[in-house]
């Protein structure tokens, strides 16, 4: 493949340099963030008891999703032999295992006792959604390890080191099996996650079998769609055509294909819960969450329309798909209606309490939330860890060839 040089400027200030003071920048805030949470305590945060999900579980829920990319091209190469997908399935994984460890980071300030995040495996609760999620987000980032370990042998860093090469070579040959593994076990938290807000019988707007199914399809689309824009990114970047314009399409239409999915369940959902249904829960929730909330107006104007119907347009019109940047928007904004909607679904369910709390009886009220300065913080450093690594990953990862990655010689650093 045919690499077009970059010319390096002489003397000033270099963009690649700016960036990665920029991401060292966030990681100190970061660690800021962290610090002050570990030394003082949830308290700090603007965490209560009516709302004690909010900015660090969007955070990870919507990691999660956006990682989602790992299993399915997995499995579309690896178990359906798919073969033609097979140059994403490597950048797939590496954003996946990114997703994970980032979610990770978040939970471990979420939980308030990072250092009891063992208690899961020693102590099972078979009746709790929450610890099968653990269970199989451990699990499955263990496998998503064995499969970028034979990526990170595979750099230059190892050229010297034949036997780590070698281990790397066999964990490779291990890769089918670890897609179906890794298909049984990210399907099961992903449904799960949306399980955990299915099952809150409190909760009368999410209390509904719907909503794994609709987290798995969106989990799918957005991860699709965030593999296939990080892709086209890095391709900008180093002037390098990673993918061909057929696999292009082939990807973006199954972002668009399993949007639509999404989109015709969700519709469903709120005309069976919304629409057609008038049980008096649903209902008088649903009544105190739009007077007191913007909830109607982000769930139409942005979930539906801006980040749903308008994307699924651009993906599958060829005329608009072949052009790069309506398809990077369109992809931009299949992955932000992912967090927009892992925001709402997180907060929407918690900001209006069930009637029979004390005080809310015959009332309309809405518990106020706003993250405070330190959650903002460590949100910030577990995206400047995520821009990083991602940053070196494509830098010095053979993460698009099949060789050695000649992209640390083609990433612009003037």
């Amino acid at each position: 493949m045919a690499v077009t040089q970059i010319p390096e400027k002489k003397g000033g200030i270099r963009p690649f340099h700016v960036w990665l003071v920029s991401l060292g920048a966030m990681l100190a805030v970061g660690g800021w963030g962290i610090y002050q949470t570990l030394w003082n305590g949830l308290q700090i945060t603007n965490l209560t008891d009516q709302v004690p999900w909010g900015l660090w579980i969007t955070h990870d829920l919507s990691a999660i999703a956006l990682g989602a990319g790992a299993f399915t091209f997995s499995a579309v190469v690896y178990l359906f032999r798919i073969k033609r997908f097979e140059p994403m399935a490597r950048i797939a994984v590496f954003v996946g295992f990114l997703g994970y460890t980032s979610a990770m980071l978040a939970l471990a300030m979420d939980i308030g006792r990072p250092d009891r995040f063992w208690h899961p495996l020693v102590y099972w609760n078979v009746h709790s959604v929450l610890w099968e999620i653990t269970l199989c987000v451990i699990l499955y980032s263990t496998v998503l390890v064995i499969e970028v370990l034979p990526i990170l042998f595979e750099s230059r860093l190892f050229d010297n080191r034949p036997r780590w090469r070698a281990f790397g070579h066999k964990l490779h040959k291990l890769t089918p099996m670890m897609a179906v593994l890794g298909l049984a076990l990210s399907m099961l938290h992903q449904s799960s996650l949306g399980a955990t807000y299915g099952v809150l019988s409190g909760r009368a707007i999410w209390f509904k079998p719907s909503m794994p199914v609709m987290f798995i399809l969106s989990a799918i689309a957005g991860g699709v769609a965030a593999t296939l824009l990080v892709t086209m990114i890095v391709s900008k970047l180093t002037n390098r055509e990673l993918i061909d314009k057929f696999l292009r399409r082939d990807v973006a239409r199954l972002a668009a294909f399993t949007l639509l999915a999404y989109l015709y369940l969700k519709l469903w959902d709120w005309a069976a819960t919304s629409y057609y249904s008038q049980a008096p829960g649903t209902a008088d929730a649903l009544t105190r969450l739009q007077a007191t909330t913007p909830y109607t107006q982000s769930f139409w104007w942005i979930e539906i329309f801006l980040c749903g119907l308008i994307p699924a347009v651009i993906l599958l019109n060829r005329e608009m798909r072949r052009q790069e940047w309506p398809l990077m928007g369109a992809l931009f904004l299949v992955v932000f209606g992912v967090i927009i909607n892992r925001w709402n679904v997180t907060l929407s369910g918690l900001v209006v309490p069930p009637q029979w709390s004390p005080g809310v009886l015959g009332r309309t009220i809405a518990v106020a939330y706003t993250p405070s300065w330190v959650e903002i913080a460590v949100s910030v450093g577990v995206l400047g860890y995520a821009f990083l690594a991602f940053t070196l990953g494509a830098k010095y990862l053979p993460l698009f060839t099949n060789g050695h990655n000649d992209t640390e010689h083609d990433v612009p650093t003037n």
